[in-house]
């Protein structure tokens, strides 16, 4: 518990940030999952933090996951564990976040970047506390409070489609919406002094001289789109900036990257060029426009990558062929829908051959397949 209060940096007298950590004392006992919403840098996982160590669990692991940094398939494993043989590497069994946090608490940041197949298996285990391995057909148990965060719309999104409404149901027990700092006027002073008195003791100086009344406006003035991240890192700058400890700290750089010389081209090399430029070369003038942005839309909506392999020539959509208005979400569904399909056919239902044909692995071809119900589409013939 020490050890956590040490780290804890909410700090604060604002109105809006109190009810924040009352609400996080009343919701903190009960074995309940919660939903932590807040804009980038306004500490997320702190509050996550503070609910477990507030809990009965405190004393159990507290264990964390970005789900933005995984593809969907090592997501899968990390979340869930995985067999020996599950996969080319699986040389012995491997436990997963949701066991190692057995009794204990799983924190899960970005939620929103999660897939379909992942929110599934997500659902279940918040709704019965059971899950499989990736390769396994055994059930297993688990106890664990589920804290998750994100910085966008979950409503908005489940609407759209684009989040599963049930799993959102299942999450919001009670949500914790957390003030920007930019609605915490009253505490930008408090917390740029606890940050810069904590450079200083870094950078071992025997005392902080505060702040001048020109940096003090300057820090007040400012909005803070990055919020509580960014006012720490502008004030730690300006600490080691001045780096006199008897002189207040006067000059304060919002932009560190402000300069005459700041480079303003942008220049591509060939492993960051993606293959949106090479499709734009190879489709026809009028299709580029539509189709290209329909591959990005497709692989934005399943948080992957576009696929490096050489972009197929696609079929064109000219504007005079389209009767408005359309539901562009059911005609890039359909779409998705068709190409399955045909891959499937020139594959003989061979699914591991199907995702190679789309760019997919296997996990993520399942997860298509389950989501638009095309797992029995050819039941005498789909194969593994």
């Amino acid at each position: 518990m020490s050890r956590y209060r040490q780290q804890d940096n909410l700090l604060g007298q604002a109105n809006s940030f109190l009810e924040v950590l009352e609400q996080i004392s009343q919701i903190a006992p009960l074995d309940k999952p919660v939903l932590v919403i807040g804009e980038r840098g306004t500490g997320k996982e702190l509050i996550a933090a503070r609910l477990h160590f507030l809990s009965k669990r405190w004393d159990q692991n507290y264990v964390k996951l970005n789900c933005a940094a995984l593809n969907e398939s090592l997501l899968e494993s990390e979340l869930f564990g995985y067999e020996a043989g599950a996969f080319t590497g699986a040389a012995k069994r491997r436990e997963g976040r949701f066991e190692i946090a057995h009794n204990g608490t799983l924190f899960l940041d970005e939620l929103a970047n999660t897939s379909g197949l992942i929110q599934e298996k997500l659902l279940r285990v918040v709704e019965y506390g059971e899950f499989e391995r990736v390769g396994g057909n055994k059930t297993v148990k688990t106890d664990v409070r589920l804290v998750a965060a994100t910085n966008e719309d979950l409503p908005a999104l489940a609407d759209a489609g684009e989040f599963r409404a049930d799993l959102l149901d299942r999450l919001a027990f009670d949500v914790i919406t957390i003030p920007p700092l930019r609605e915490r006027r009253d505490d930008i002073m408090m917390l740029a002094e606890n940050f810069a008195i904590s450079m200083a003791r870094e950078m071992e100086m025997e005392l902080f001289s505060g702040f001048t009344e020109k940096a003090k406006r300057t820090l007040l003035d400012y909005d803070w789109p990055g919020n509580i991240r960014e006012l720490k890192n502008v004030v730690e700058r300006a600490v080691y900036r001045t780096n006199n400890p008897h002189l207040p700290v006067h000059d304060i750089v919002l932009d560190p990257f402000e300069s005459l010389f700041r480079p303003t081209s942008r220049i591509k090399t060939n492993d960051r060029t993606s293959s949106t430029s090479e499709a734009k070369s190879t489709l026809p003038s009028n299709t580029v426009g539509a189709n290209v942005e329909g591959i990005a839309k497709i692989n934005a909506n399943n948080n992957e990558p576009a696929a490096n392999s050489s972009p197929a020539v696609l079929p064109s959509l000219k504007p005079d062929t389209v009767e408005y208005p359309i539901d562009l979400k059911d005609r890039s569904q359909q779409y998705e829908i068709d190409m399955i399909k045909q891959a499937l056919s020139d594959s003989q239902f061979n699914q591991k051959k199907t995702a190679e044909k789309l760019s997919l692995t296997y996990h993520q071809l399942r997860g298509y397949l389950k989501k638009y119900n095309l797992l029995d589409s050819s039941p005498e013939s789909m194969e593994c």
